[in-house]
């Protein structure tokens, strides 16, 4: 199975696939936790962060995923993902693909930038931030769409509910 939860910067991807990773690994000792962020230090981040950087940096981590898949080691990845066409491949090319759509507002996201993107690009100090100066198109096919995670419940219990809602492997 690979689990993908996708969102913008701060949505909270990557907190919620820690925990569903962690979850996972005490009974599926073939399981990976991938990160965008992480990815990109792995393979020296030289692309940058152009919309067609995205794009080869998309083509990676699908194609990853794909390797994984095929060698029987489950996957949990946090990404930004933001071509509709690399999500609809994942849905094509491996086996058990589930997609987790944070939708969190832009205010809420620009109050909690930790990395200080948005701010930086409200400022013209950094460019081709996704939310500022690149769209982000909402997932078309999400099997699950968490728009109050943060809001309504713990990290325990969302993660709790999307276990719940999460086919078994």
């Amino acid at each position: 199975m690979v689990i993908w939860l996708i969102g913008m910067s701060g949505s909270g991807k990557t907190t919620l696939a820690r925990r569903l990773h962690d979850h996972y690994k005490k009974s599926h000792q073939n399981m990976v936790f991938l990160d965008g962020d992480i990815l990109r230090e792995v393979w020296g981040d030289s692309l940058g962060h152009s919309i067609e950087a995205r794009r080869i940096n998309a083509h990676r981590i699908s194609h990853l995923s794909q390797m994984l898949d095929k060698q029987g080691i489950h996957v949990v990845a946090a990404v930004l993902s933001i071509f509709p066409e690399w999500q609809n491949w994942n849905r094509k090319n491996l086996s058990q693909y589930y997609e987790i759509y944070l939708d969190v507002p832009m205010e809420v996201l620009e109050k909690r930038d930790t990395k200080g993107l948005y701010s930086k690009a409200r400022r013209g100090e950094l460019k081709d931030v996704v939310g500022v100066d690149i769209s982000f198109p909402n997932p078309t096919a999400p099997n699950i769409t968490l728009d109050d995670w943060d809001k309504s419940s713990t990290i325990d219990a969302t993660v709790d509910k999307l276990l719940s809602e999460i086919p078994t492997f």
